[in-house]
């Protein structure tokens, strides 16, 4: 199979779902935020939708692992359910005593409504997300937004989150369901990769698996990719996945264009321009692709089901390990040991210290991110993966997860199959597989900025951080700096939205804490590295 010529430990484009792959865009994370904004804004409805394959299932979660521990929550995942059986369903969710026999639907609102008061005076919030709800029914729509009249003076006690494809707004947009369509107090779509995205979401899944050396799939191809799949993930990894078995076969240790063309014909006959041929790449003596053309086979016809998603622990989020889809199959590769990782600190403070031992900084007593603002080190948390922390290259905090147990460690270096870990006083070298298979995607960094600046800057702002900022862009771009003193204007948001598009940032025009680390990098201000450090330059 591929994954041994290009010395992978696993196929990087399998459509099961693994969390050491999660690759969170800019576009995941707002959609995470609407989500996360949803179940602190007193109740109503949350619209998340999106194209079969865009990730709406990676984001949903992303969010059950991040519900707060006041918050109870309830996931149904299959829809085509009459009234009787939805309500039905929230209360078994939500563990509530089904209502004697006969009672109808009646009987099973009357028991949600007291356990929704009973949940509210103990302080809890509860939320009911709904996958796939483009399938749910006029009749069960309307029956959930009469579950959500129950109220107080403060807020509505149920909140509900439905997740979608694209005919779920048109749904609501119906006459019959103005009134649901008048609560929806947030919504959000989720469209598909960028260009620049589908470039980094590869490379994500190439690291994890374990890719070194030269680039399998080289930046000149990204952007035949991203037309041809038109930025879907899932369609994405398809027809990576066949591309990767073309190369093999075609003994080519990189995906030229004509086989990332003959694999698109393969993986998407019917929607190619180009005519379908027979037996591209026929199998080879002894049946040695056999295995993976019929896997190439199979996958065809998956790509409209919906991707599983990784069952969470059960307790607070109720009986969802139930509802949701079943995890990746025995045969998916196993994580590495979590005894191949270090002891990490069981509380972050002391890792933060650690951390921020490598600027050359010894933090006072108090909260690491507040003292050591007044050493001009700023705090900066994200979640993301492996790749993103490749892009930030600087050492972080990350979070390291072994059941339910967390812990915290100080990553200090990082090659191309191995990463250097500050732990409890010891560093140790490891295999970065053994790291992903316990990493969360959460991490602290610091970054240098002197303490009068502001963390973000947009159009209208004036001051020395302007100034500054200013300057490195037209450093940077080759023009002649602005005067001091003056305002961020048009110019200089064209700079800075130039330069993040080509550093592969958000290019919105704001100078926020990433833009800042980048133009740190690059103008030479002195601050530990991640990759130099890994490779020992």
């Amino acid at each position: 199979m591929y994954t041994n010529f290009f010395n992978l430990k696993q196929a990087p484009f399998s459509i099961a779902p693994d969390p050491r792959y999660l690759f969170m865009s800019e576009r995941h994370r707002e959609a995470l935020a609407h989500l996360l904004y949803g179940i602190n804004s007193g109740g109503g409805f949350v619209l998340l939708t999106g194209e079969i394959g865009a990730g709406k299932t990676t984001v949903c979660r992303c969010f059950i692992e991040q519900i707060p521990e006041n918050c109870r929550l309830a996931y149904i995942f299959n829809p085509k359910l009459t009234v009787g059986e939805l309500l039905q369903s929230v209360c078994e969710e939500f563990r509530i005593a089904a209502p004697g026999s006969g009672q109808g639907v009646k009987g099973y609102v009357d028991a949600i409504n007291a356990y929704l008061l009973a949940s509210h005076a103990q302080g809890m919030n509860n939320v009911l997300v709904i996958d796939e709800a483009q399938n749910l029914a006029p009749e069960v729509l309307e029956q959930l937004r009469l579950l959500t009249n129950l109220e107080t003076s403060e807020r509505k006690l149920l909140q509900i989150i439905l997740i979608g494809q694209p005919e779920l707004r048109t749904m609501l947009a119906r006459p019959e369901l103005e009134q649901l369509a008048q609560r929806v107090i947030a919504r959000y779509h989720l469209g598909p990769l960028s260009e620049p995205e589908t470039g980094a979401y590869i490379a994500h899944r190439m690291a994890v698996a374990g890719a070194q050396g030269g680039p399998v799939f080289p930046a000149s191809i990204v952007p035949a990719i991203h037309r041809i799949t038109q930025g879907v993930p899932r369609r994405i990894n398809l027809l990576c996945d066949r591309a990767l078995l073309g190369a093999y076969v075609e003994n080519s240790r990189e995906v030229t264009r004509t086989i990332l063309r003959k694999a698109a014909e393969e993986v998407f006959t019917g929607e190619t321009t180009a005519p379908a041929r027979k037996a591209r790449w026929p199998l080879v003596a002894g049946g040695l692709l056999a295995g993976a053309a019929l896997s190439a086979a199979a996958w065809q016809v998956l790509p409209h089901t919906t991707a599983p998603v990784a069952a969470p622990t059960a307790g607070k989020k109720g009986r969802i390990a139930q509802a949701l889809p079943a995890p990746a199959p025995a045969s998916a590769p196993a994580p590495a040991p979590a005894a191949a990782l270090p002891q990490g600190h069981a509380d972050e403070a002391p890792a933060l210290r650690s951390l921020a031992s490598l600027w050359g900084a010894t933090l006072p007593a108090g909260e690491p991110c507040q003292v050591a603002f007044r050493l001009d080190l700023r705090c900066h948390t994200g979640r993301g993966g492996i790749y993103e922390l490749r892009q930030l290259d600087r050492p972080a905090v990350i979070t390291l997860r072994d059941g339910r147990s967390t812990s915290y460690a100080v990553l200090a270096g990082m090659d191309e199959r191995s990463v250097t870990l500050l732990a409890d006083g010891k560093r140790e070298k490891v295999e970065l597989a053994a790291l992903v298979a316990r990493f969360t995607g959460e991490y602290t960094t610091f970054w240098k900025m002197p303490r009068a600046f502001r963390d973000n800057l947009a159009p209208g702002d004036q001051g020395a951080d302007v100034d500054w900022l200013a300057a490195r862009l037209a450093q940077l771009g080759g023009v002649t700096a602005p005067a001091a003193q003056q305002p961020f204007d048009a110019r200089i948001g064209q700079l800075l939205r130039a330069f993040q598009s080509k550093q592969n940032l958000k290019a919105d025009g704001v100078a926020g804490p990433r833009t800042y680390m980048r133009l740190n990098q690059l103008t030479g201000v002195a601050e530990p590295r991640l990759l130099a450090a890994g490779t020992g330059h």
